[in-house]
């Protein structure tokens, strides 16, 4: 089998493609800070931010496809380490590119949804990027570095993930889950709205854009819906009393970066090369009893 690596395998939506890829590809994995072991699945402990070790990785494993998802993507702690995750988000990001061009492989890069303001959802591939926060600004600046270094390096712009995780990882939902469970209630945004997909939709995703010939796709979900509704959605499925649920609004919670109110995405041409969305109903459904 081809030889694929996926940078950030201790992360959410890494440790979801290498379960996924390994059936197809033998997968090599990297962490930082955070190790983990997968079955099947070779991981080596790398610094993204060294070029000379990442480097000598290359050589060493020699993959045949690269794709990259380790990040520093909470906005607010970008918002206030800029610096630091600059390094990560940029600099490891021109990196990969520039070793990815070098042995002429492929490279799939994961950007976000939130390299956009919000205010003209949905939003297509063509549409002008407009981020409000540095999170945003830094994947921007990712996706034209890369593009500059590897003009066929494919960019995958992400939703609101969600899912099984590692032990080294969580999703949003997870903490919902804990606070329904210990009898709590939830405030949840109605201003804030997302086309959020699973981790193991996502890892699909990003395999289907490895072979698509496209270098630019939105891997967003079908439906477009709020934090509160969402939170509605997923105590019905947990059986859970939807008045437990509460609604707000972005401006009731201070936060180092802002909020874009409504970074949807029309992902209708990955749809129309098999991206395989379901309804969020069908992937809570099956996700209810692995958590």
């Amino acid at each position: 089998m081809k030889k694929l690596l996926v940078t950030g395998a201790s992360g959410f939506l890494g440790w979801n493609l290498c379960r996924l890829a390994r059936s197809n590809w033998q997968v090599c994995g990297t962490y930082f800070s955070q190790e983990i072991a997968i079955d099947d699945v070779r991981i080596d402990r790398v610094n993204l931010r060294d070029f000379s070790q990442l480097r000598n990785y290359f050589q060493a494993i020699r993959p045949d496809a690269v794709v990259h998802t380790a990040a520093c993507s909470q906005p607010n702690f970008c918002q206030n380490h800029p610096e630091e995750s600059y390094e990560v988000n940029v600099i490891a990001s021109g990196y990969i590119a520039d070793l990815c061009a070098e042995a002429n492989i492929p490279l799939v890069f994961t950007s976000t949804d939130l390299v956009f303001n919000g205010l003209n959802p949905p939003y297509r591939e063509t549409d002008p990027v407009c981020p409000i926060n540095i999170y945003g600004e830094q994947k921007v600046e990712a996706e034209r570095l890369i593009h500059d270094r590897l003009p066929s390096a494919i960019i995958c712009r992400m939703p609101l993930m969600f899912g099984a995780v590692p032990p080294t990882a969580t999703t949003f939902i997870q903490p919902f889950l804990d606070t329904l469970k210990a009898g709590g209630t939830l405030s949840l945004f109605v201003d804030e709205f997302r086309t959020p997909v699973s981790g193991t939709t996502a890892a699909k995703g990003l395999l289907l854009a490895l072979e698509s010939g496209k270098t630019l796709l939105h891997l967003g979900g079908k439906e477009r819906i709020s934090r509160y509704d969402f939170g509605r959605l997923l105590a019905s499925v947990w059986g859970f009393p939807d008045d437990r649920i509460l609604a707000c609004r972005q401006a009731d919670v201070p936060m180092a970066a802002p909020r874009s109110p409504d970074v949807s995405m029309d992902s209708s041409l990955a749809r129309s090369i098999g991206y395989p969305t379901i309804s969020l109903l069908e992937e809570l459904e099956g996700l209810r009893d692995s958590l």
